[in-house]
């Protein structure tokens, strides 16, 4: 019966296989789901399928692209698929799946679990040994991840379950609570029961007494589709089922987190060791992966940027000339300028899937970037164009200039410096921006800032923040020797 209602559903979805294009292998951006999507892309590279990597950031991004079609694969955690995905707990997952034409594997044999964690001698001062014995200290300071926050199966229902009243929570990154943890900077976080950090700070993982957190057994969720174009691709990552220990995955992350190891090598040692795969790590010198990023970075801000000018300088005179429609302008393009770069990014991998049939990447990315452009150009062009003596308009009309050729000969030519400025805010604020793009697999300096984040690697945020400070402060530099020259000119 299961198998009925698991075809049916697949019919209605329209899963289609398309056999040409690459097995596009994603991850969460935390060292093990990376590390998993490592040897998920090399084991379907030992069968000779041509494999894509895309890092996401969270849940959503990873479950949206991968019911559009953006990602075939990534690795995920049956808690999560119920409670954060689903919403449920059904009982046959793959057939509640497979409504969204999604399909998972046995698991891979080892659980990282939610819990609850603290420094041990703070812990012991304050007699703490269940989580339930938060409920005596309420004004211990909690650090926990956004997504944490917000997850029914993270602090809301923790919260509720035990009846815990600490007010003082923040969210923060989780390897920067981990060091904020040691530093005593806050008292309790949430902890992933495969994070090498526990031993490495020899931490106190508080016992779920109330039983809240599920069960997260790691596995591979994939599309129904990839079973159909590429079903030695599912097999292979199949072969992983069972094989996997916490112990291992523990000492994976260690590596990546302490060591600062490749996460491709980690992967590659890890296959060869346990499935005699002769896996290649990827590799890259400096030189190569700046010259990558920045031709990344330059994808998403240059095509946004041109775009928001040629869109928001004619806004910009509408608002000029039309003072009632101008409010309306500006009062679309300021909520655009105060929606939450995150929120908008994900709100455009819909809207681009839509449009242009890509949910994740460049598309969406350079899209969000595009609306934030808006606002700084429309005011300056507004601005420019209402600051232009009346005078001045009168004697050209006087003279027989058409309305246009006073726009364009007078108008804009007293106005640019103050258009100049706005576009060189623009795009000051493009090159920053783009950054994020990296949760949603744009690449650009955003992807080693946020690697680096994650393993606390100084060096690899710094291989994505100068480069970005160096455009910023190139763009500036440019503009200012545009304005000279124009200065000179007239």
């Amino acid at each position: 019966m299961n198998r009925v209602v698991i075809c049916l559903a697949l019919i209605a979805c329209g899963c289609s296989a398309n056999p040409d294009r690459p097995v596009v292998v994603g991850s969460k951006k935390f060292t093990e789901s990376v590390v998993l999507g490592e040897m998920g892309a090399a084991l379907v590279r030992s069968v000779g399928a041509d494999v894509r990597r895309d890092d996401l950031g969270g849940t959503p991004a990873c479950w949206l692209a991968l019911t559009q079609g953006d990602l075939d694969v990534y690795p995920e955690y049956t808690g999560t698929i119920a409670r954060q995905i689903l919403k449920a707990d059904p009982v046959d997952l793959n057939a509640a799946l497979a409504v969204h034409c999604i399909k998972c594997t046995k698991s891979l044999g080892f659980r990282n679990n939610y819990a609850i964690g603290m420094r041990k001698d703070v812990a012991a001062e304050k007699g703490i040994r269940t989580i339930s014995d938060l409920l005596k200290h309420p004004n211990l300071k909690c650090g926990f991840i956004h997504e944490f926050l917000d997850r029914p199966d993270g602090w809301p229902g923790l919260k509720q379950r035990y009846g815990l009243s600490q007010t003082n929570v923040v969210g923060m990154n989780h390897t920067l609570a981990y060091r904020a943890l040691v530093d005593k900077a806050i008292d309790v976080m949430e902890l992933y029961t495969t994070d090498g950090e526990i031993a490495q700070f020899d931490l106190a993982v508080l016992e779920d007494d109330r039983g809240f957190f599920p069960a997260y057994e790691a596995v591979w969720l994939y599309r129904a589709d990839l079973e159909e174009r590429r079903p030695d691709a599912v097999a292979a990552l199949k072969s992983l089922e069972g094989k996997m220990t916490e112990a291992e995955m523990q000492r994976l992350n260690n590596r990546v987190q302490t060591e600062k190891a490749n996460e491709s090598a980690v992967a590659a040692e890890f296959l060869q060791a346990k499935l005699g795969l002769n896996a290649t790590a990827t590799t890259d010198t400096l030189t190569r992966r700046l010259l990558e990023t920045t031709w990344e970075h330059l994808l998403l801000v240059v095509p946004s940027l041109f775009a928001a000018i040629a869109i928001s300088i004619p806004l910009g005179i509408l608002a000029a000339r039309r003072p009632r429609l101008g409010q309306g302008v500006f009062l679309v393009t300021g909520v655009l300028q105060t929606v939450p770069s995150l929120a908008l990014l994900l709100f455009m991998i819909p809207v681009m899937k839509w449009l242009t049939g890509s949910g994740t990447g460049t598309a969406p990315a350079a899209a969000a970037l595009f609306l934030y452009s808006l606002l700084p150009i429309v005011r300056n062009t507004a601005a420019g164009l209402t600051g232009i003596a009346p005078s001045l308009q009168e004697s050209a009309t006087a003279l027989g200039l058409s309305r246009w050729a006073v726009l364009t000969k007078i108008d804009l030519p007293l106005a640019a410096p103050t258009i100049l400025a706005g576009i060189r805010t623009a795009a000051i604020i493009n090159v920053g921006s783009a950054t994020l793009g990296g949760f949603i697999g744009a690449g650009g300096y955003g992807r080693p800032i946020l690697r680096g984040l994650d393993k606390f690697d100084t060096a690899l945020m710094l291989e994505g923040a100068i480069p970005a400070a160096v455009m910023a402060l190139t763009v500036e530099f440019a503009f200012t020797l545009v304005e000279r020259r124009y200065r000179r000119q007239v």
